[in-house]
């Protein structure tokens, strides 16, 4: 089956370079360029990725991304031409789940997008089904992706529910940040370790009742991250 992408970027010469390349690889391609646009297809398809560039009409790329994860834990690539820290960590911020700088090789773009799918769908593939975690008042639905807490949705985006089912999956063992990032984002992702401490705050802000006094979530100390239910 065609994997499908949406390519988001208000300079056309990029978006139409990036458009040939993919397709030659058999992907179907759709196109916006500005945010409300984009924001309008991803509500009416159904797709594999987004590639959303950062500085954008209408909407800006941290916008449309914060809003898609209202609805959608779709993978989103940000585009960002700063190359600055602060541009790709508020990418993370908003529920990015990986970042490109510009000027990019297209042989990079590719490898990371079929990187991404791969492993979406390779735990999509292991994810038992129907299985379901209950740790105290929390029920993590493995197939369904959803987590409650008491009577509570939370939502959660992709790499946030990731980073929960492997650490409640294996309850009380501390795993390095490297170990996060080499199993939730896979060993060719370039990021560092900070990708890590992003999305544990913003997962134990949803989450946790008291995000500095975690129930859930814990920190040993210069060793790493664990789950205790």
């Amino acid at each position: 089956m065609s994997r499908k992408v949406l390519v988001v970027d208000d300079e056309k010469l990029i978006v139409k370079g990036i458009r040939f390349s993919l397709e030659q690889d058999g992907m179907d391609v759709d196109c916006a360029y500005d945010g409300e646009e984009a924001l309008k297809l991803i509500r009416e398809n159904k797709y594999n990725i987004i590639l959303l560039d950062v500085m954008l009409p209408k909407l800006d790329g941290f916008q449309v991304c914060q809003q898609v994860r209202e609805f959608s834990d779709v993978p989103i690539v940000m585009l960002t031409a700063k190359g600055e820290d602060m541009d790709k960590i508020l990418g993370l911020e908003y529920g990015a789940d990986d970042y490109i700088t510009k000027p990019f090789n297209i042989l990079e773009v590719k490898a990371r997008i079929k990187a991404i799918m791969r492993r979406t769908e390779r735990q999509t593939e292991e994810r038992p089904e129907g299985r379901q975690i209950v740790k105290g008042d929390m029920k993590i639905d493995c197939e369904g992706r959803r987590v409650v807490i008491g009577e509570r949705e939370v939502n959660l985006t992709a790499k946030e529910f990731d980073l929960l089912e492997l650490l409640a999956m294996n309850q009380d063992k501390v795993y390095s940040r490297e170990n996060l990032l080499n199993i939730v984002w896979g060993y060719e992702y370039p990021g560092d370790a900070r990708t890590v401490d992003v999305h544990i705050r913003r997962l134990r802000e949803k989450i946790e009742k008291n995000p500095s006094d975690p129930k859930y979530v814990h920190t040993k100390w210069g060793v790493g991250y664990y789950f205790r239910g």
